[in-house]
């Protein structure tokens, strides 16, 4: 993972509530076990038509979606199954943050174990960033706040595990890895002391 410190970006506004897992990865995707190419499968009922032409009303296929790393969603958003799938394709097509005011838990727990942050906000901020798409925005995981074009800035909850993680690049097992010294001067002397 790549680290995140601050991510500016324009928005992308997805207008829909109670956004699944499914919708988001569709099942007959969830076959391969690597992050690579699941991008392109992204909102794929939405974003496809049968003969898997894009269709071009949908909002990830506007020419102004193009290079946004900050997705906008309606409430309740990541609802549904626990495929860890689901965040990976966010990450894939090149989403680094999700806003809304309601994150599905399980899908929250997943985004920030693979590099997705999860930002919930107030409804008036929520309110303004869906009847303002395309408005370029700043999240700070210092400040743990997005700051909207006019500098107004609200606060969004993370923890601070998940926010070191997150700054630093690491998941969980990174997290551990990057301890091992400590881990094993702690083994070697909770074996000694056993032994005495």
């Amino acid at each position: 993972m790549d680290p995140i410190k601050t991510l500016r970006s324009r928005t992308v506004v997805l207008a829909m509530s109670d956004v699944d897992t499914d919708q988001i990865i569709p099942a007959r995707f969830l076959t391969t076990t690597t992050r690579s190419g699941l991008g392109a499968s992204l909102f794929a009922d939405w974003r496809y038509a049968s003969d898997g032409a894009p269709k071009a009303d949908f909002v990830l296929n506007r020419p102004e979606a193009k290079g946004c790393t900050i997705l906008v969603a309606g409430d309740n958003f990541g609802c549904g199954s626990s495929r860890e799938h689901a965040p990976w394709a966010l990450t894939d097509y090149g989403f680094r943050a999700v806003v809304s005011t309601q994150i599905a838990d399980i899908f929250r727990a997943n985004a920030l174990k693979n590099g997705l942050v999860p930002v919930i906000v107030d409804q008036g901020t929520h309110g303004w960033l869906m009847e303002h798409p395309g408005a370029e925005v700043t999240i700070d995981l210092e400040s743990t706040s997005l700051t909207l074009p006019g500098g107004q800035s609200v606060q969004f909850p993370l923890e601070p595990f998940a926010r070191y993680c997150l700054m630093n690049g690491v998941d969980e097992l990174g997290f551990l890895l990057g301890r091992e010294t400590e881990i094993r001067a702690y083994e070697q002397r909770r074996a000694a002391q056993a032994s005495e």
